[in-house]
């Protein structure tokens, strides 16, 4: 029965040196990862594969946000082998914010959460780092665009596409870097759930690669009080030089 099994094809090898190598606490806590990694990318290995790419992934959280120290943690829960939270903490982060910190290697993924320093994403794109945009404000939260270096729009592409169509956007956008005093107009339910969106697009990614992540190429967003997602799409501006910075970037 096995040689037949094994000769269609419906064989797949079962991970055991992998799972052994894992602490009897962190195999019980990823058990719900991985399963439900395997039955909804059709896996037949126990969500093995997945596993091995968490565990290697090495994510960078900028932004000491709600939403990011909310997305770094579900990261880690998710089993993402590496996490790293930057930057400054917001007033409106939980008082057990963790530290700050810098990996000791590249980063598969930069998420930029809400407070982010705007000189972040010009500096990943010449590093040739994928990023994520995440925020929330004016009760809209927006998730995107993953910006895959030399591959797909990145946000200096949306400003010109915005500028395109509305010609104040400049100004308007002149504006926003001046920053807010006021509150975001962001609820800890809204923060919750763009984390959560956050978090998804970012497993997607590592899980699977840009082709399979609704965020490259697009927004998700989130807009009150109708609590519904809907994805904008954005394409590599004509004008912006985003593609020929690493045109052969492999990923």
């Amino acid at each position: 029965m096995l040689s037949l099994l094994a000769a269609g094809g419906a064989l797949d090898d079962h991970p055991a040196g992998l799972y052994r190598s894992l602490p009897d606490g962190l195999h019980r806590r990823l058990a719900p990862e991985l399963a439900t990694a395997a039955l909804a990318h059709g896996d037949s290995d126990g969500g093995a594969r997945t596993l091995a790419r968490r565990q290697n992934a090495c994510v960078r959280v900028s932004g000491l946000s709600p939403i990011g120290l909310s997305a770094a943690s579900l990261l880690a829960a998710a089993g993402i082998g590496s996490v790293v939270t930057a930057g400054p903490v917001t007033s409106a982060a939980p008082a057990s914010a963790p530290p700050a910190a810098r990996p000791g290697r590249t980063p598969d993924l930069v998420i930029l959460a809400d407070s982010y320093r705007r000189d972040l994403p010009a500096a990943l794109l010449r590093a040739g780092i994928p990023h994520l945009t995440a925020s929330a404000s004016e009760a809209i939260g927006v998730v995107g665009p993953l910006v895959v270096p030399g591959r797909s729009a990145c946000l200096r592409c949306l400003d010109l596409a915005r500028a395109d169509r509305d010609p104040a956007w400049p100004l308007i956008l002149a504006q926003l870097a001046g920053g807010w005093v006021g509150p975001p107009a962001c609820d800890a339910i809204l923060a919750m759930a763009v984390a959560a969106q956050t978090a998804a697009q970012a497993l997607s990614f590592v899980d699977r690669g840009a082709a399979a992540t609704a965020a490259v190429n697009g927004t998700l967003e989130l807009f009150l009080p109708g609590w519904q997602w809907r994805r904008r799409t954005w394409l590599p501006h004509p004008y912006c030089l985003c593609r020929r910075i690493h045109p052969d970037d492999p990923q």
